[in-house]
């Protein structure tokens, strides 16, 4: 009986809660009315239990980094951190190689960490099938001197990036013609200012539109008709890029990844403070894609902004490549300022989107980014010695330097997009590989020639593109270089037009001849186009019809007189003086609402309309331009000197797509199919990632989605 009893008071003293002895009298005068908050307590506990557990057990069946089952007998090697999580041997390697000793989960600091090595004694198989490696401090490898890296220090990595994977080798058919090879070629035409000059008139300044638009790609065999790329990400990853804006930066990278070709090459670099290459060139095949979303996901975030050398690394990717893909790119994002280079040197911080003193004319450190990127430091160098790098730039949410990213950009050849809002970074990626990967046309060059005596060439306003008139106003060329798919290029060539009594013929005048002679991606031939010769007619009295400018031509003049007033506008605010911005933008909207091809419902004009009312609103106070104003405007210059498609502001996003066209703002008329293409395989994945709920984004890619 004592023994029962013994036993009862055992099991009593073990349910009973201890309690510190100077609160043992309060505790006994407790009323009971505090059981059923132990009850929840309990309740609440066991439900996190639960969870904690039906988490954990899934954690253990799945890999976290890519998304694979882990069940024993599969044939993989299964690593087990002390943290107890889970990856597959060579997905965590991979992940350690590229320099991460964190647990892509939890983040915890690791006193085991799996190495790949050739040595098969140096891993233990437990009877689970599951792999552990020995931990640092255990006689591992006692063969091989080394010492535990630092976790803020990246892997070495070699002298020179002559590592890149050969490229395949691809057979074409020597005895096929280009036009064989692709059956279309560039389109070129051209539209006289007015259809008529009065024989006795002459005009000084008389405008013709010239234009020259790229083949399409075939649905079919787009990967074998348009140009691979050598492609190079160098991604800001320094501590203002940790949490969400990381996640989708990673999502966005892997959409990249997954609609490369197996002929295209991909590297990664990433910077913060310094800079590393966390992934060579390789080509995108089925295993590429897969160890270039192993590198994407095991990132992180930490550090300064050191975009100077985030360049420099990328830029040697390209330069000490032993193999050459006919394109090659770099695409440059950041969130910030460089807080290492220039006038940011010594401030170690990021304040929004603030005006420096070289808001215009760009940063101090481009004379520090190589000549490959940044002809004007080529000093001392023949001109063509160089191959130029086109770098598109992308500034990522408010706080970035859209001086910086603009100047870039504009000095490479690249464009500049500004990503509002950090959700649509994956469209605004899709735009710009929708143009990189539909390249069809290479080296092309314009040429315009006088066709009749007294025509003189007097101005080309070419934006960017590198202008030249010779010969005493004869010829005029422009070198447009690369062409993507169906994209299309406009440019007005000014003459000057005598009267035709000197010629007795009053008939008609010839004013220009116009060609283009660019390589065919595909066979690297070169290919020229001969456009019909540009006349007018030669009335003695002109007809009502005849003073009818052009609407094309109207179009086109609209189009540069807005974006001279919007660089006007910004330039005015630059210095302060948003009043005087707001009435300039405001006379050459009453300007273009009177032209003939606006009044006509010309679709430019409208998307021009549009655009001076946006840029109006983003320069109404000197608080919106500097968050969102500069980096809207200089983002719409970049693309209209280069007439090309850039994102701006969050409403690339919002893109409708109706016949192939864009019907909002955000989209510009530079737009090509491939691009819209692009943008809608973008959206539609997020829209299907949504409503399924899906833990990544595409099957290569195994990312989380974008944070709601």
């Amino acid at each position: 009986m004592s023994g029962s009893w013994s036993k009862l008071q055992k099991a009593l003293s073990f349910r009973q809660p201890k309690s510190p002895p100077e609160n043992a009298s309060s505790d006994a005068k407790s009323p009971p009315s505090t059981r059923p908050s132990s009850a929840a307590s309990s309740s609440t506990f066991s439900r996190f239990s639960r969870s904690f557990s039906s988490t954990s057990r899934s954690s253990k069946r799945t890999c976290a980094i890519c998304l694979g089952s882990m069940k024993a007998g599969n044939g993989q090697a299964i690593f087990t951190a002390e943290c107890a999580h889970s990856f597959h041997f060579s997905c965590i390697a991979n992940s350690v190689k590229h320099g991460n000793y964190l647990c892509p989960i939890c983040r915890c600091k690791w006193k085991e960490i799996p190495l790949m090595s050739s040595f098969s004694t140096d891993v233990n198989t437990n009877n689970a099938g599951r792999t552990r490696v020995s931990p640092l401090e255990d006689n591992y490898l006692d063969n091989i001197p080394r010492v535990q890296p630092p976790v803020s220090l990246p892997l070495p990595e070699p002298l020179h990036f002559s590592d890149d994977e050969p490229l395949p080798s691809i057979t074409v058919d020597q005895t096929s013609s280009p036009s064989t090879v692709h059956p279309e070629t560039a389109v070129l035409k051209a539209f006289p200012e007015y259809s008529a000059v009065a024989t006795s008139g002459s005009m000084s300044r008389f405008a013709v539109l010239v234009g020259v638009r790229a083949p399409p790609l075939a649905d079919d065999v787009r990967h074998q008709e348009r140009a691979p790329i050598d492609l190079v990400t160098v991604l800001d990853i320094s501590g203002s890029m940790a949490g969400s804006k990381l996640t989708l930066l990673k999502q966005a990278v892997c959409f990249v990844i997954d609609n490369l070709g197996p002929s295209d090459r991909l590297s990664i670099v990433t910077f913060s403070s310094g800079a590393q290459r966390n992934f060579p060139l390789r080509r995108m095949t089925e295993q590429g894609r897969r160890e270039a979303a192993q590198a994407v996901n095991a990132i992180s975030a930490n550090g300064g902004t050191n975009i100077v050398e985030g360049l420099k690394k990328g830029v040697r990717v390209l330069e000490e490549r032993r193999e050459r893909n006919p394109v090659a790119s770099i695409v440059l994002l950041s969130d910030g300022r460089d807080t290492y280079n220039g006038d940011n040197a010594n401030q170690r911080r990021s304040p929004r989107n603030r005006r420096s003193s070289n808001a215009t004319s760009g940063p101090d450190f481009l004379n520090l980014l190589p000549s490959s990127i940044c002809p004007r430091n080529r000093e001392g160098l023949a001109a063509g010695q160089l191959p130029t790098f086109h770098v598109h730039t992308f500034g990522f949410g408010l706080d970035h330097d859209s001086s910086a990213m603009h100047a870039i950009s504009d000095a490479s050849g690249g464009t500049f997009s500004f990503i509002e809002t950090v959700g649509t970074v994956q469209d605004a990626f899709a735009m710009c590989i929708g143009g990189l990967l539909s390249v069809v046309v290479q080296e092309l060059k314009l040429t315009v020639r006088s066709a009749s005596r007294g025509v003189e060439i007097g101005s080309i306003p070419s934006g960017r593109y590198a202008s030249e008139i010779s010969e005493q106003g004869k010829q005029g060329v422009i070198n447009i270089g690369n062409l993507y798919a169906d994209e299309e290029k406009e440019f007005l060539v000014y003459l000057s037009v005598p009267s035709a009594e000197i010629e007795q013929t009053a008939a008609k005048t010839s004013l220009l001849q116009i060609t283009c002679s660019y390589k065919n991606t595909i066979s690297e031939e070169m290919v020229s186009v001969e456009g019909e010769t540009v006349e007018i007619r030669r009335p003695p009295v002109l007809s009502p019809t005849d003073v009818i400018i052009s609407r094309e031509v109207d179009r086109q003049i609209n189009r540069l007189a807005v974006a001279e007033t919007i660089a006007e506008a910004q330039q005015l605010a630059e210095m302060g003086n948003l009043e005087a911005a707001q009435a300039v933008l405001t006379n050459r909207r009453a300007t273009l609402l009177s032209s003939v091809s606006a009044q006509a419902g010309d679709a430019l004009c409208s998307w021009l309309d549009m655009e001076l009312t946006e840029v109006r609103e983003r320069m109404v106070s000197r608080e919106r331009y500097e968050q969102t104003g500069r980096a809207y405007v200089l983002s719409g210059l970049s693309s209209h000197s280069w007439q090309r498609a850039t994102t701006r502001g969050d409403t690339t996003s919002q893109i409708l797509l109706q016949g192939g066209s864009s019907s909002n703002s955000g989209a510009t008329m530079y737009e090509t199919p491939s691009m819209v293409s692009m943008i809608s395989k973008s959206q539609n994945l997020s829209l299907v990632n949504r409503a399924e709920q899906v833990p990544r984004p595409n099957k290569s890619c195994n990312l989380p989605p974008p944070p709601s």
